[in-house]
């Protein structure tokens, strides 16, 4: 029989670990995870799902990987049910959840945990909605050591390469903490003066609109097709049709490294020659977009909306 893979997932900042068993449901996804432990990552909270903690991984090969198991509608899975997704997420349910979505789970926390999982749920709401003190996930083999890296991709063209090193080098400068050019847009510091009427809580709504799907969708649905056979040359073509718009006005709005990097990145489309190169750059763009995003969703001031809450029906 074999051995469990035990996982811990701690939250220093809390006092507070979980224990969790990874099963076979979804093997390959279970074995990418195993296979980039440990790491760190922004501990984040859904927002509009309900009792369900996520964190970006630093594993290219979630966005890609076959998940054979699906669960049609994740609100029924038991809590401490963890997912991976294809956002790069690493997600764990600790309590009712409202968004009936599928989803691929790959283990479960130990139920000897579940008291100290929801814990650390309700502190990590109150650090996203309220104190935006950040709470950074530790995940390790349960037993190993600690640590933390980013994983690296390489490329044969030159350019292209030299662009994922610089593209590896910024996401790892701004893995745990918070990129310059978010902080200053949160605080009003805007150079391009976005925000009509001299707002920034518009500019904080749009940069949030754009980032995710920019990532998530974007650049995360370029290597997904990539990997399920597109020939490059309609690659290429998608490209230049989903990434410059948002790219162009996030760097308006602030973020001008994504338009940098986007702009080096659109340079470089014709000289890739090789289905791997155009991936791991992609795969790149995707985790350095989804770490920004996942450091937006943490800084957005949540709080200023408290008045507004969710109205019941009649009976």
């Amino acid at each position: 029989m074999t051995t469990p893979k035990r996982v811990e997932i701690g939250w220093p900042a809390l006092g507070l670990a979980v224990t969790a068993e990874l099963d076979n449901r979804n093997a390959a996804l279970a074995q990418s995870l195993w296979n980039a432990l440990p790491y760190r990552s922004l501990q984040g909270h859904a927002l509009v799902a309900g009792q369900h903690l996520y964190h970006v991984a630093p594993v290219h090969d979630l966005l890609y990987q076959s998940a054979p198991y699906k669960v049609e509608d994740r609100r029924a899975e038991p809590d401490g049910t963890l997912f991976a997704s294809r956002l790069q997420h690493l997600g764990i349910k600790y309590g009712e959840l409202t968004e009936p979505m599928p989803a691929t789970p790959i283990g479960h926390v130990i139920p000897d945990d579940l008291d100290s999982l929801l814990e650390a749920g309700e502190a990590v709401w109150e650090a996203v909605y309220t104190t935006k003190k950040p709470v950074i996930a530790e995940v390790r083999r349960a037993g190993g050591v600690g640590g933390h890296s980013v994983p690296r991709l390489t490329a044969a063209a030159p350019e292209v390469d030299a662009l994922i090193g610089d593209l590896h080098a910024e996401t790892e400068r701004i893995w745990l903490e918070p990129p310059q050019e978010l902080v200053d847009l949160h605080e009003g510091r805007i150079a391009s003066c976005a925000g009509s009427y001299e707002t920034v809580l518009t500019t904080l709504l749009f940069v949030n609109g754009e980032t995710r799907p920019l990532g998530y969708a974007a650049y995360g649905g370029l290597v997904r097709a990539a990997y399920d056979g597109m020939p490059l040359g309609p690659l290429r073509q998608m490209a230049r049709v989903l990434i410059p718009t948002p790219a162009e006005f996030l760097g308006y709005c602030g973020l001008e490294k994504v338009w940098d990097f986007t702009r080096r990145t659109l340079d470089c489309l014709d000289g890739i020659g090789d289905r791997d190169d155009f991936t791991a750059l992609m795969a790149h763009m995707t985790l350095y977009l989804n770490c920004l995003g996942g450091w937006n969703l943490h800084l957005f001031p949540w709080q200023l909306g408290d008045h507004l809450r969710r109205v019941s029906a009649p009976a």
